[in-house]
Protein backbone atom coordinates (compact mmCIF):
# COMPACT_ATOMS: atom_id res chain seq x y z
CA UNK A 1 0.00 0.00 0.00
CA UNK A 2 1.17 3.55 -0.38
CA UNK A 3 0.62 6.55 1.69
CA UNK A 4 -3.00 7.59 0.58
CA UNK A 5 -4.21 3.71 0.43
CA UNK A 6 -3.40 3.19 3.86
CA UNK A 7 -5.14 6.42 5.17
CA UNK A 8 -7.73 5.86 3.77
CA UNK A 9 -7.83 2.38 4.62
CA UNK A 10 -7.25 3.17 8.45
CA UNK A 11 -9.83 6.30 8.39
CA UNK A 12 -12.72 4.05 7.07
CA UNK A 13 -11.41 0.88 9.23
CA UNK A 14 -10.77 -0.97 6.20
CA UNK A 15 -7.74 -3.61 6.09
CA UNK A 16 -4.74 -2.86 5.62
CA UNK A 17 -1.29 -3.59 5.80
CA UNK A 18 -0.01 -1.22 9.02
CA UNK A 19 -0.99 1.76 10.57
CA UNK A 20 0.90 4.75 9.30
CA UNK A 21 3.79 6.30 10.99
CA UNK A 22 3.86 10.16 10.92
CA UNK A 23 4.31 12.83 13.43
CA UNK A 24 3.47 16.64 13.56
CA UNK A 25 6.56 18.50 14.16
CA UNK A 26 9.07 19.80 16.24
CA UNK A 27 9.98 22.87 17.87
CA UNK A 28 13.08 24.72 15.80
CA UNK A 29 14.88 24.21 19.29
CA UNK A 30 14.19 20.83 19.21
CA UNK A 31 16.22 20.13 16.00
CA UNK A 32 19.10 22.32 17.06
CA UNK A 33 19.79 20.45 20.13
CA UNK A 34 19.46 16.95 18.22
CA UNK A 35 22.17 18.20 15.90
CA UNK A 36 24.11 18.26 18.68
CA UNK A 37 23.48 14.85 19.59
CA UNK A 38 23.91 13.21 16.03
CA UNK A 39 21.26 14.80 13.92
CA UNK A 40 22.60 15.47 10.70
CA UNK A 41 22.82 19.45 10.26
CA UNK A 42 20.52 19.18 7.00
CA UNK A 43 17.68 17.89 8.70
CA UNK A 44 15.84 21.06 9.42
CA UNK A 45 12.95 22.01 11.48
CA UNK A 46 10.20 24.45 12.27
CA UNK A 47 6.66 24.26 10.48
CA UNK A 48 7.94 22.73 7.48
CA UNK A 49 8.65 18.81 8.29
CA UNK A 50 9.74 17.92 4.60
CA UNK A 51 13.33 17.32 5.86
CA UNK A 52 12.27 15.34 8.84
CA UNK A 53 9.71 13.14 7.45
CA UNK A 54 12.51 12.45 5.28
CA UNK A 55 15.03 11.35 7.79
CA UNK A 56 12.77 9.76 10.16
CA UNK A 57 11.49 7.42 7.54
CA UNK A 58 7.18 9.42 7.93
CA UNK A 59 4.23 8.27 5.90
CA UNK A 60 2.87 11.75 4.64
CA UNK A 61 -0.99 12.30 5.50
CA UNK A 62 -1.43 15.97 4.48
CA UNK A 63 -0.61 17.90 1.18
CA UNK A 64 -1.80 19.18 -2.24
CA UNK A 65 -2.14 22.26 -3.56
CA UNK A 66 -4.90 24.56 -1.98
CA UNK A 67 -6.50 27.79 -2.61
CA UNK A 68 -6.19 30.48 -0.41
CA UNK A 69 -9.02 30.97 1.80
CA UNK A 70 -7.35 33.91 4.02
CA UNK A 71 -7.09 37.72 3.74
CA UNK A 72 -5.56 38.07 0.49
CA UNK A 73 -3.90 39.97 -0.05
CA UNK A 74 -2.13 39.74 3.05
CA UNK A 75 -1.20 43.04 4.76
CA UNK A 76 2.67 43.67 4.44
CA UNK A 77 4.57 41.98 7.05
CA UNK A 78 6.90 44.61 8.36
CA UNK A 79 9.70 44.75 11.48
CA UNK A 80 8.43 47.99 13.59
CA UNK A 81 11.52 48.17 16.27
CA UNK A 82 14.04 46.35 16.80
CA UNK A 83 14.55 45.58 20.97
CA UNK A 84 17.64 43.29 20.73
CA UNK A 85 16.88 39.67 21.05
CA UNK A 86 12.96 40.74 20.99
CA UNK A 87 11.55 42.53 17.88
CA UNK A 88 7.96 44.34 17.00
CA UNK A 89 6.62 43.29 13.64
CA UNK A 90 3.37 43.59 12.02
CA UNK A 91 2.39 40.33 10.74
CA UNK A 92 0.42 39.52 7.61
CA UNK A 93 -3.11 39.24 9.54
CA UNK A 94 -2.41 43.14 10.60
CA UNK A 95 -1.39 41.93 14.40
CA UNK A 96 1.02 43.82 15.84
CA UNK A 97 3.11 41.28 17.90
CA UNK A 98 6.00 41.49 19.93
CA UNK A 99 8.32 38.24 19.02
CA UNK A 100 11.59 36.81 19.52
CA UNK A 101 14.06 37.04 16.63
CA UNK A 102 14.62 33.41 17.04
CA UNK A 103 11.31 31.47 17.11
CA UNK A 104 10.60 29.34 20.12
CA UNK A 105 7.50 30.83 22.16
CA UNK A 106 4.09 32.40 20.92
CA UNK A 107 4.48 36.14 20.08
CA UNK A 108 2.80 38.57 22.51
CA UNK A 109 0.10 40.63 20.91
CA UNK A 110 0.66 44.04 20.95
CA UNK A 111 -2.08 45.58 19.19
CA UNK A 112 -4.78 44.62 16.61
CA UNK A 113 -6.32 46.41 13.68
CA UNK A 114 -9.28 44.94 13.79
CA UNK A 115 -11.37 46.75 17.01
CA UNK A 116 -15.00 47.28 15.54
CA UNK A 117 -17.57 47.06 12.53
CA UNK A 118 -15.37 50.28 11.20
CA UNK A 119 -12.25 48.76 10.84
CA UNK A 120 -13.52 45.24 9.88
CA UNK A 121 -15.26 46.77 6.61
CA UNK A 122 -12.11 49.10 5.90
CA UNK A 123 -9.56 46.59 6.59
CA UNK A 124 -10.53 43.00 6.88
CA UNK A 125 -14.01 42.23 4.73
CA UNK A 126 -12.38 43.61 1.61
CA UNK A 127 -9.33 41.06 2.13
CA UNK A 128 -11.81 37.81 2.06
CA UNK A 129 -13.83 38.55 -1.16
CA UNK A 130 -13.61 35.14 -2.61
CA UNK A 131 -13.42 36.79 -6.14
CA UNK A 132 -10.49 38.76 -5.86
CA UNK A 133 -8.00 38.15 -8.36
CA UNK A 134 -5.04 35.43 -7.36
CA UNK A 135 -6.68 33.66 -4.81
CA UNK A 136 -7.36 30.48 -6.79
CA UNK A 137 -4.51 29.73 -8.60
CA UNK A 138 -4.47 30.18 -12.69
CA UNK A 139 -2.43 29.54 -15.75
CA UNK A 140 0.21 26.85 -15.08
CA UNK A 141 0.22 26.65 -11.18
CA UNK A 142 -3.72 25.57 -11.99
CA UNK A 143 -3.09 22.93 -14.40
CA UNK A 144 -0.70 21.56 -12.21
CA UNK A 145 -3.41 21.24 -9.49
CA UNK A 146 -6.13 20.16 -11.54
CA UNK A 147 -3.68 17.13 -12.09
CA UNK A 148 -2.67 16.89 -8.39
CA UNK A 149 -6.62 17.02 -7.25
CA UNK A 150 -7.64 14.78 -10.09
CA UNK A 151 -5.11 11.91 -9.82
CA UNK A 152 -6.61 8.59 -9.29
CA UNK A 153 -3.32 7.11 -8.82
CA UNK A 154 -1.57 9.60 -6.72
CA UNK A 155 0.58 8.33 -3.73
CA UNK A 156 0.18 10.52 -1.17
CA UNK A 157 -3.06 12.20 0.07
CA UNK A 158 -4.20 15.42 -1.01
CA UNK A 159 -5.93 17.34 1.62
CA UNK A 160 -8.07 20.38 1.16
CA UNK A 161 -7.33 23.84 3.13
CA UNK A 162 -11.23 24.59 5.10
CA UNK A 163 -9.37 26.98 7.09
CA UNK A 164 -11.28 28.46 10.47
CA UNK A 165 -14.18 30.07 11.52
CA UNK A 166 -12.97 31.48 14.56
CA UNK A 167 -9.69 30.83 15.96
CA UNK A 168 -8.55 33.71 12.88
CA UNK A 169 -10.79 36.22 14.58
CA UNK A 170 -9.57 35.33 17.38
CA UNK A 171 -5.90 35.86 16.37
CA UNK A 172 -6.73 39.52 14.14
CA UNK A 173 -8.90 40.31 17.68
CA UNK A 174 -7.19 39.29 20.16
CA UNK A 175 -8.70 36.68 23.15
CA UNK A 176 -10.59 39.46 25.06
CA UNK A 177 -12.18 41.66 22.17
CA UNK A 178 -13.25 38.36 20.72
CA UNK A 179 -14.90 36.86 23.94
CA UNK A 180 -17.33 40.33 24.24
CA UNK A 181 -18.13 39.86 20.46
CA UNK A 182 -20.87 37.51 20.60
CA UNK A 183 -22.47 39.61 23.29
CA UNK A 184 -22.38 43.25 22.28
CA UNK A 185 -23.01 42.55 19.21
CA UNK A 186 -24.28 39.31 17.71
CA UNK A 187 -25.08 40.12 14.01
CA UNK A 188 -21.73 41.72 13.61
CA UNK A 189 -20.14 38.11 15.47
CA UNK A 190 -22.15 35.89 12.64
CA UNK A 191 -21.23 38.21 9.50
CA UNK A 192 -17.70 37.68 10.47
CA UNK A 193 -18.01 33.89 10.84
CA UNK A 194 -20.59 33.70 7.77
CA UNK A 195 -17.94 35.72 5.51
CA UNK A 196 -14.73 33.40 6.50
CA UNK A 197 -17.24 30.49 5.41
CA UNK A 198 -18.48 31.78 2.26
CA UNK A 199 -14.82 32.30 1.20
CA UNK A 200 -13.95 28.50 2.17
CA UNK A 201 -17.48 27.52 0.88
CA UNK A 202 -16.58 29.06 -2.85
CA UNK A 203 -12.69 27.99 -2.83
CA UNK A 204 -13.70 24.34 -1.98
CA UNK A 205 -16.48 25.12 -4.64
CA UNK A 206 -14.28 25.68 -7.43
CA UNK A 207 -11.73 23.16 -6.34
CA UNK A 208 -14.06 20.24 -6.59
CA UNK A 209 -15.43 21.70 -10.12
CA UNK A 210 -12.26 21.01 -11.77
CA UNK A 211 -13.21 17.03 -10.98
CA UNK A 212 -10.92 16.88 -7.64
CA UNK A 213 -10.91 13.83 -5.72
CA UNK A 214 -9.47 14.96 -2.25
CA UNK A 215 -9.24 12.24 0.54
CA UNK A 216 -10.03 14.91 3.46
CA UNK A 217 -10.77 18.55 4.59
CA UNK A 218 -8.44 20.30 7.15
CA UNK A 219 -9.57 23.36 9.53
CA UNK A 220 -7.76 25.01 12.41
CA UNK A 221 -9.55 26.50 15.12
CA UNK A 222 -7.13 26.55 18.32
CA UNK A 223 -10.19 28.36 20.74
CA UNK A 224 -9.75 25.47 23.71
CA UNK A 225 -7.41 26.25 26.53
CA UNK A 226 -6.71 23.73 29.49
CA UNK A 227 -10.51 23.62 31.26
CA UNK A 228 -12.44 24.39 28.00
CA UNK A 229 -13.26 26.67 24.87
CA UNK A 230 -12.79 30.26 24.28
CA UNK A 231 -15.85 30.20 22.41
CA UNK A 232 -19.27 29.07 24.87
CA UNK A 233 -21.30 25.78 23.59
CA UNK A 234 -24.05 27.56 22.96
CA UNK A 235 -23.03 30.72 21.07
CA UNK A 236 -20.99 27.59 19.09
CA UNK A 237 -23.89 25.84 18.67
CA UNK A 238 -25.51 28.40 17.65
CA UNK A 239 -23.31 30.46 14.93
CA UNK A 240 -20.25 28.10 14.07
CA UNK A 241 -22.14 25.05 13.57
CA UNK A 242 -23.97 25.80 10.71
CA UNK A 243 -21.16 27.67 8.83
CA UNK A 244 -19.64 24.40 9.84
CA UNK A 245 -21.98 22.01 7.89
CA UNK A 246 -22.02 24.48 4.77
CA UNK A 247 -18.01 23.41 4.31
CA UNK A 248 -18.73 19.53 5.27
CA UNK A 249 -21.94 19.13 3.44
CA UNK A 250 -20.24 20.47 0.42
CA UNK A 251 -17.24 18.25 0.96
CA UNK A 252 -19.52 15.08 1.70
CA UNK A 253 -21.29 15.99 -1.53
CA UNK A 254 -18.06 15.51 -3.43
CA UNK A 255 -17.14 11.83 -1.59
CA UNK A 256 -14.95 13.72 1.22
CA UNK A 257 -15.83 12.03 4.75
CA UNK A 258 -12.58 12.61 6.77
CA UNK A 259 -12.72 16.18 7.63
CA UNK A 260 -10.37 17.11 11.17
CA UNK A 261 -10.16 20.52 13.10
CA UNK A 262 -6.57 21.40 14.50
CA UNK A 263 -7.83 22.44 17.94
CA UNK A 264 -5.34 22.40 21.16
CA UNK A 265 -6.70 22.06 24.60
CA UNK A 266 -9.65 20.52 26.39
CA UNK A 267 -11.81 20.05 23.38
CA UNK A 268 -14.50 17.97 25.82
CA UNK A 269 -17.28 20.34 25.26
CA UNK A 270 -17.03 21.40 21.88
CA UNK A 271 -16.53 17.62 20.51
CA UNK A 272 -20.13 16.62 20.35
CA UNK A 273 -20.64 19.43 18.57
CA UNK A 274 -17.94 19.41 15.88
CA UNK A 275 -19.63 15.99 15.22
CA UNK A 276 -23.36 17.17 15.02
CA UNK A 277 -21.60 19.95 12.38
CA UNK A 278 -20.27 17.10 10.51
CA UNK A 279 -16.33 17.82 11.63
CA UNK A 280 -15.52 14.13 12.60
CA UNK A 281 -11.73 13.88 13.54
CA UNK A 282 -9.87 15.60 15.94
CA UNK A 283 -5.87 16.93 15.69
CA UNK A 284 -3.47 16.29 17.39
CA UNK A 285 -6.03 15.14 20.24
CA UNK A 286 -3.64 17.13 22.49
CA UNK A 287 -3.37 14.95 25.88
CA UNK A 288 -2.57 18.29 28.09
CA UNK A 289 -2.90 18.56 31.93
CA UNK A 290 -6.57 17.63 31.65
CA UNK A 291 -5.42 14.22 30.93
CA UNK A 292 -7.29 13.22 27.64
CA UNK A 293 -7.27 9.69 26.32
CA UNK A 294 -7.60 8.50 23.09
CA UNK A 295 -8.54 5.44 24.58
CA UNK A 296 -11.29 6.78 26.67
CA UNK A 297 -12.57 8.85 23.76
CA UNK A 298 -13.24 6.26 21.52
CA UNK A 299 -15.01 3.86 24.20
CA UNK A 300 -17.40 7.37 24.66
CA UNK A 301 -18.05 7.95 20.56
CA UNK A 302 -17.50 4.88 19.30
CA UNK A 303 -16.11 4.86 15.46
CA UNK A 304 -18.02 8.12 14.61
CA UNK A 305 -15.11 9.43 16.23
CA UNK A 306 -11.91 9.71 14.08
CA UNK A 307 -8.47 11.06 15.65
CA UNK A 308 -4.94 11.95 15.03
CA UNK A 309 -2.20 12.50 17.52
CA UNK A 310 -3.26 11.63 21.06
CA UNK A 311 0.53 10.45 22.16
CA UNK A 312 1.31 12.33 25.18
CA UNK A 313 4.61 14.33 24.16
CA UNK A 314 5.82 14.82 27.52
CA UNK A 315 6.39 11.07 27.95
CA UNK A 316 9.07 11.45 25.15
CA UNK A 317 10.90 13.05 27.64
CA UNK A 318 10.50 10.51 30.19
CA UNK A 319 12.69 6.53 30.34
CA UNK A 320 12.51 4.38 27.75
CA UNK A 321 9.87 1.74 30.07
CA UNK A 322 7.40 4.64 29.91
CA UNK A 323 7.66 5.47 25.96
CA UNK A 324 6.95 1.34 25.50
CA UNK A 325 3.89 1.18 27.88
CA UNK A 326 2.36 4.10 25.75
CA UNK A 327 3.03 2.58 22.79
CA UNK A 328 1.55 -0.39 23.87
CA UNK A 329 -0.94 0.71 25.77
CA UNK A 330 -2.45 2.48 22.32
CA UNK A 331 -1.36 -0.51 20.10
CA UNK A 332 -5.09 -2.03 20.33
CA UNK A 333 -6.46 1.15 19.13
CA UNK A 334 -3.71 1.84 16.56
CA UNK A 335 -5.27 -1.87 15.32
CA UNK A 336 -9.10 -0.90 15.33
CA UNK A 337 -8.50 1.68 12.89
CA UNK A 338 -9.77 5.19 12.63
CA UNK A 339 -6.78 6.53 14.79
CA UNK A 340 -3.31 7.99 13.25
CA UNK A 341 -0.87 8.35 16.46
CA UNK A 342 1.46 10.88 16.99
CA UNK A 343 3.16 13.19 19.47
CA UNK A 344 0.28 15.35 20.13
CA UNK A 345 1.58 18.60 19.22
CA UNK A 346 5.27 19.76 18.34
CA UNK A 347 8.06 17.70 20.06
CA UNK A 348 9.83 19.99 22.62
CA UNK A 349 13.64 20.45 23.43
CA UNK A 350 13.39 18.66 26.89
CA UNK A 351 12.96 15.24 24.56
CA UNK A 352 16.70 13.40 24.04
CA UNK A 353 17.29 12.50 20.49
CA UNK A 354 17.66 8.92 21.70
CA UNK A 355 14.27 9.25 23.52
CA UNK A 356 12.93 9.90 19.89
CA UNK A 357 14.58 7.43 18.33
CA UNK A 358 13.74 4.58 20.80
CA UNK A 359 9.79 6.05 19.93
CA UNK A 360 10.27 5.04 16.52
CA UNK A 361 11.52 2.12 17.20
CA UNK A 362 8.60 0.59 19.11
CA UNK A 363 6.14 2.33 17.12
CA UNK A 364 7.04 0.67 13.74
CA UNK A 365 7.60 -2.39 15.58
CA UNK A 366 3.77 -2.29 17.22
CA UNK A 367 1.72 0.45 15.23
CA UNK A 368 4.00 -0.53 11.72
CA UNK A 369 4.08 -4.29 12.15
CA UNK A 370 8.21 -3.72 11.34
CA UNK A 371 6.39 -3.66 7.50
CA UNK A 372 8.88 -4.17 4.79
CA UNK A 373 7.13 -0.74 3.44
CA UNK A 374 8.48 1.54 6.41
CA UNK A 375 10.40 3.74 4.85
CA UNK A 376 13.88 3.77 5.46
CA UNK A 377 15.22 6.22 8.89
CA UNK A 378 18.22 8.20 8.26
CA UNK A 379 21.66 7.26 10.32
CA UNK A 380 22.66 9.87 12.95
CA UNK A 381 26.28 11.48 12.78
CA UNK A 382 28.66 11.16 15.82
CA UNK A 383 27.40 12.64 19.25
CA UNK A 384 28.69 15.93 20.07
CA UNK A 385 27.33 16.19 23.02
CA UNK A 386 26.26 13.61 26.42
CA UNK A 387 22.92 14.08 26.84
CA UNK A 388 21.55 10.76 28.04
CA UNK A 389 17.96 10.06 28.34
CA UNK A 390 16.92 7.83 31.28
CA UNK A 391 17.48 4.85 31.45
Amino acid sequence: MNDRERFNATMHYQPRDRSPICDFGFWPETIDGWHRQGLPVWVTGGHDTTHTDKFFGMDLYNGGPSPNVCLYPAFPATVLEDRGDHEVVQQGDGVRVLRKKYMGSIPTHLGHLLVDRDSWNAHYKPKLDPATPGRFPSGPDLDQAIKIWTDPHRSTPCVGWGGSLFGWLRDWMGMENIALVPYDDPAWFEEMVTTLADVIVAMLGRVFATGAKLDAISMWEDMCFNSGPLLSPPFFKKYLVPQYRRITDLARRHGVDVIWVDCDGKIDDLLPLWLEAGVNCMFPLEVGTWQADPVQYRKHYGRELLMMGGFDKHILARSKKDIEHEVHRLTPLVEEGGFIPFADHRVPPDVPLENYMYYLEQARRFWGKNHSSLKPIGKLDAIKENLSPQK
